[in-house]
């Protein structure tokens, strides 16, 4: 396929050069800033624009990776003289209804990942949900997925929106849980890093266990006096006292759902 990218985020600079990689030609580059249209686009032989009018109507399809908020508006400008392109977003929480009345064929491609400019990941072990406004479109998104990923799956707009709050759960929420442990490590000056090997056998003790069937610590048995320790330590971080307390007992209820 010939794609042009309507982004240059953390996805597109994951999924362009995985999709240049399998043989689809990315034509364009599109971002709100020259800067980050160059940097995706010198990356998959692509040329770069920041200005919509300039956006190829040569394009088999595009890809627009970029924030909710903008979606629909971008859709609606770049669906003029284009109806008949394939119009995919990337987004978990968007449904499919959002090209309507604007293209005629659209669909989803949700890679569920955590991705960084500064990190590439391997795209063939990556989940890829799709959708797609008929059967015929569904097939061609399909088989632009496929031609990255070994675990494509067709899920509905509904479905999608569960998946990524269930991915918010597992992975946003957990980082920023790895931030808190780092605040509170940096305060008596060790580094962050001598969490690494337990952050590591925690992931994959997953793998084999159900993630209740793997929790450990003072909550999961309600340890009152290591609780109250710990929270009494939290007094100069008021809002990990907060969370440390809400997580606690959560965990502690979670435990007895298992009794």
């Amino acid at each position: 396929m010939r794609i042009v990218f309507i982004g240059a985020g953390r996805l597109a600079t994951n999924l362009a050069p995985a999709l240049h990689r399998a043989g689809h030609e990315i034509l364009q580059v599109y971002s709100r800033t020259m800067e980050s249209a160059l940097a995706l686009g010198n990356t998959v032989g692509a040329a770069a624009t920041s200005d919509l009018q300039e956006v190829s109507a040569m394009a088999d399809c595009y890809i627009f990776s970029v924030s909710d908020k903008v979606l629909p508006q971008l859709i609606t400008q770049l669906g003029r003289d284009r109806e008949q392109a394939l119009f995919v977003h990337t987004a978990g929480s968007v449904s499919l209804s959002v090209f309507q009345n604007c293209v005629s064929r659209y669909g989803v491609l949700y890679p569920m990942q955590t991705f960084s400019k500064e990190r590439r990941v391997d795209f063939t072990e990556i989940p890829v949900f799709i959708e797609g406004n008929d059967d015929k479109t569904l097939e061609e998104i399909r088989a632009l997925a496929a031609s990255v990923s070994r675990n494509v799956t067709v899920l509905s707009s509904e479905s999608r929106r569960h998946i990524h709050l269930a991915a918010v759960f597992a992975c946003n929420f957990a980082n920023h849980c790895y931030a808190l442990s780092a605040d509170i490590l940096k305060e008596h000056g060790v580094d962050f890093s001598v969490m690494l090997p337990l952050i590591d056998e925690t992931a994959r003790k997953v793998h084999e266990l159900a993630p209740a069937d793997a929790q450990t610590g003072p909550a999961v048995r309600f340890d009152e006096n290591v609780i109250a320790a710990q929270t009494k330590l939290l007094e100069n971080l008021p809002r990990h006292a907060q969370i440390y307390e809400l997580m606690s007992k959560s965990i502690h209820e979670k435990s007895l759902e298992q009794i």
